[in-house]
């Protein structure tokens, strides 16, 4: 690996922070989700409920604890930390004319704290924590005019921090919310609360639209702001493969990849591609797009491209293989994959997959890489005030091999990775805290309870050795 490469962890603002109303922060659309259950039913318009839980409003208390916590991660040796702002922290409700300034004062302070031990802040503008007030007024990224509140929140955060944050994210698994079957999705994404009837995937897509021109407009003001900025995009990687080499499967899993990463075509690229615009010549759309918005795409391209790796997908047109259902970008034609063993949740482990899509991206869209979520979310033990968790560091020690081939091999340009839930963050995809990720297990059970203690894992251990040696080192 290059010598300065970004060895780190991750986590999102909404999943660690806690202190969900404190130093003037606003209401986000995390904030009014419930424990163990992410279905969003029609009641989430009302907010929060009296005699609900919502495991966002404590968090694990990083908001207090971020300076205990940082120097942990300086104990492993982190490169790197990525985490988000949240936007309703900076601007409440989302539309005012002037930021909190307390608020852009706390993440002051967390990045002074990661620079203190030379660690590289690398920060995700929208990771489904908007403001939820912009889905009661505006009916989220619906609306055209979240485009002017995006870029005034993007703007005031590069600004504020240009010499403390090189590397940025706009928008966190964007291409999650084209599962327009569920509601969770499009909703944590870009704020939709959908009707009876209506068209999904046309709403999605005059959203998505929206939110590509926005990042645009961000990577355009970042790199005036500071030229050294780097800012990528992220998506959720989620490679496809075919069941069988019948013609039709191989087809369909094509189909599965291009609705998987045709919004990282446009970021990358700055043009919508052919196969996009003849499926919405087909279905007769017609969208809001001004010849501005597409000069502004052409503009606004991104320096790098990050995404998460945890699991690949297998899919069949043959109707006689049992589906497995939907995991978070299934869309009903996923089976078992025979080959592949899978986490008490359902996510296969597929080591070589995350070899399979570094070199899938990088020969599509010949820029770096950042592998930015990859991680084993798993339910430890505490035992005698340890945590064995084998599992977790056999996990993450084959990913890192067949990355480390993806690179010394294939040729292929890393710029580092981070580990998801570096510090047992609450679980986005079922609202858990028993669903652990992290290096560093927290003391907080699904009910609330706990003294939220940190106490390294094993892994803990292992991740140092790693990272010291600049992945030789990893037995």
């Amino acid at each position: 690996m290059k010598k300065d490469f970004l060895w780190g962890g991750a986590v999102a603002a909404h999943q660690v922070e806690g202190a969900y109303l404190a130093g003037g922060k606003g209401l986000s659309i995390a904030d009014v989700m419930t424990g163990g259950s992410r279905t969003v039913a029609r009641r989430i318009t009302k907010g929060i409920e009296e005699g609900s839980y919502y495991p966002n409003h404590e968090g694990i208390r990083f908001y207090e604890h971020y300076k205990e916590d940082i120097r942990l991660f300086a104990q492993m040796g982190f490169k790197c930390f990525r985490t988000s702002i949240a936007w309703s922290r900076i601007f409440p409700n989302g539309d005012e004319e002037t930021p909190n300034e307390e608020g852009l004062r706390f993440y002051d302070a967390l990045f002074d704290e990661l620079r203190k031990y030379q660690i590289e802040p690398l920060v995700t503008l929208s990771h489904f924590e908007m403001p939820y007030h912009l889905v009661e007024k505006y009916g989220g990224w619906r609306d055209r005019r979240l485009i002017g509140f995006f870029a005034r929140f993007a703007e005031t955060v590069m600004e504020r921090y240009k010499d403390k944050v090189k590397y940025w994210l706009t928008f966190n698994e964007i291409n999650n919310q084209m599962i327009v079957e569920t509601d969770i999705y499009p909703f944590t994404n870009s704020g939709l609360l959908f009707e009876e009837g209506e068209d999904r995937k046309k709403t999605v897509y005059q959203a998505a639209h929206y939110e590509l021109t926005a990042s645009a407009l961000a990577v355009k003001k970042g790199h005036e702001i500071n030229p050294e900025f780097q800012i990528g995009c992220m998506i959720a990687a989620m490679p496809y493969y075919p069941y069988s080499s019948r013609p039709e499967d191989m087809l369909l899993a094509q189909q599965e990849d291009r609705r998987s990463l045709w919004l990282a075509d446009v970021h990358i690229r700055g043009h919508y591609p052919a196969y996009i615009r003849k499926e919405w010549e087909k279905a007769g759309y017609r969208f809001d797009i001004t010849e501005e918005d597409l000069r502004i795409l052409k503009e606004g391209c991104v320096d790098y491209l990050g995404f998460s790796y945890y699991y690949s997908n297998t899919v069949t047109t043959d109707q006689s293989v049992e589906a497995t259902g939907d995991k978070i970008m299934g869309s009903g034609s996923e089976v078992e994959n025979p080959y592949l063993p899978a986490t008490p949740w359902g996510w296969t482990i597929d080591p070589v997959g995350l070899r399979y899509v570094l070199n899938q991206y990088y020969d599509r869209y010949e820029i770096p890489l950042f592998v930015v979520e990859n991680g084993f979310g798993y339910e430890d033990l505490l035992e005698d005030g340890q945590i064995h968790d084998t599992n977790r560091i056999h996990f993450l020690r084959e990913h890192i091999r067949e990355m480390k081939k993806a690179v010394d091999e294939d040729g292929v340009d890393v710029l580092g990775y981070t580990v998801w839930g570096c510090i047992d963050p609450v679980s986005f995809s079922t609202g858990e805290m028993r669903k652990r990720y992290g290096f560093i297990y927290v003391d907080k059970m699904d009910d609330g309870s706990g003294s939220y203690e940190r106490i390294p894992k094993d892994s803990f251990y292992w991740y140092k050795k790693v990272i010291a040696s600049n992945g030789e080192e990893l037995d």
